[in-house]
């Protein structure tokens, strides 16, 4: 799937092989280590194997569909976006800024920007949001994004159990306004 998402700071886009070293860079901050261990790419050539893999997922509605998340006046590479199967047609959303641009409401910005679009893409109406119950900056991002919670307690999570909130997000839906043209609720 095609994609450019322009905001006002960001740009969400396909990754691309020139990602490497910094895809690799942005996964050995100690959140990534502690919140999502398997995203870790510990040495360029990981990393490179795996943003070869998510390329080749762009073209298929399977994913994962993981995309950069860019500095617009830069271009540089400060994290990813992504929707990922869950099974029975649900999906999760899942986000990274790395450390030195956490705190300044990127990862808000980037997935407030990539829900409409990754879902009128994939023709879906809800997406999930998992997270460690003390990954409490995450808990935030999902709230400011419109995510209700579900569920909190010991669930599931990167192969083990542990204490977790469970959020859903909504696609708003489009009413007519009686004027003939449509808009958001």
């Amino acid at each position: 799937m095609n994609m450019r998402i322009e905001t006002e700071r960001l740009v969400i886009t396909e990754m691309t092989l020139d990602m490497v070293m910094d895809v690799h860079l942005n996964s050995l901050d100690e959140d990534v280590r502690r919140f999502v261990p398997d995203e870790v790419f510990e040495t360029p050539e990981v990393a490179r194997e795996t943003i070869c893999y998510l390329m080749e997922q762009y073209s298929s509605v399977d994913g994962p569909l993981v995309y950069a998340v860019l500095m617009r006046e830069t271009g540089k590479n400060i994290g990813y976006v992504q929707l990922v199967p869950l099974g029975d047609g649900k999906w999760e959303i899942g986000y990274h800024i790395a450390k030195a641009y956490t705190g300044k409401g990127f990862a808000t910005e980037a997935v407030k920007a990539f829900l409409p679009v990754i879902t009128g893409q994939l023709g879906i109406t809800e997406v999930y949001g998992v997270r460690l119950l003390q990954n409490a900056a995450s808990g935030r991002v999902l709230e400011k994004c419109g995510f209700k919670t579900v569920f909190t307690g010991d669930g599931p999570y990167h192969g083990g159990r542990w204490p977790i909130s469970r959020s859903v997000w909504m696609k708003p839906a489009e009413v007519s306004s009686g004027d003939g043209k449509t808009g958001a609720r």
